[in-house]
């Protein structure tokens, strides 16, 4: 796909592996709509990140966990933007717990952040793009959903389905030339990480990453941009996890 001309709306595209996305995707040439909550310090500093480039980029509010709040994005994105070409799902945020400590209202809600938004999205970007016989739909995932990890099992199921998700409506769309993928970061260095312990970060960079290293959210866009460029790769998940599914520890 030629992204000049083009429109993606980004999900959680105010700071981390979005705001890194939609900053790839605008030097590609594509006008950009990054969506978050709140217009916060991140969220303006990354507009103003796109406004220097000098292409049409807009700040689309919403909470991805509400399914009116989805269809409006989208709706805002092509009123806007004049159409919508590319759908980045990117926001999130973390479910801990396990079991047992989890509360159900919790568990609902990383339901709603992360696998429901991807069905009312989709359901509203994809009339858009099927006029125009093409379309490009990457949603962020995680090593998570692939290893077992203790204390977070509303998260770990949640993220193990966006890949499934992907493989159904790539096969289910691909007569429109809508291409749907996935991508599952590993440790990557942004605030949803800030959390993690000393000890944790050092195991992790000593025994369970081969590369001895965490990724960065430019490491991420530049996958999600060859899947929306790249247009004979569809249903398809990829790590970019510096070898840490290659391990048990």
């Amino acid at each position: 796909m030629n992204l000049s001309g083009k429109v993606a709306l980004v999900t959680g595209g105010t700071n981390g592996i979005g705001a890194a996305t939609a900053l790839a995707l605008a030097r590609a040439g594509s006008a950009v709509a990054i969506n978050g909550r709140h217009s916060d310090a991140d969220a303006l500093e990354t507009l103003a990140q796109l406004q220097r480039m000098g292409g049409r980029v807009e700040l689309i509010l919403g909470d991805c966990a509400r399914p009116g709040d989805c269809a409006a994005m989208v709706a805002e994105t092509v009123s806007k933007l004049g159409r919508l070409d590319v759908l980045i799902h990117s926001a999130g945020g973390p479910a801990n717990g396990g079991l047992f400590d989890i509360t159900p209202e919790n568990w609902h809600t990383a339901f709603d952040t992360h696998l429901h938004a991807v069905f009312h999205l989709t359901r509203a970007a994809l009339p858009h793009m099927r006029p125009h016989r093409e379309g490009a739909v990457i949603l962020v995932s995680s090593t998570a959903g692939i290893r077992g990890i203790v204390t977070n099992v509303a998260y770990q199921v949640v993220k193990g389905a966006l890949p499934q998700f992907a493989r159904a409506l790539a096969r289910e769309f691909a007569d429109d030339n809508i291409r749907v993928n996935c991508v599952a970061p590993g440790v990557i260095r942004t605030a949803f990480h800030k959390s993690m312990s000393e000890e944790q970060r050092r195991l992790n960079l000593e025994k369970r990453i081969p590369l001895h290293r965490e990724g960065t959210p430019e490491n991420v866009a530049s996958v999600i941009l060859e899947l929306v460029t790249n247009d004979y790769v569809t249903g398809e998940t990829f790590t970019i996890d510096g070898g840490l599914t290659m391990r048990i520890a």
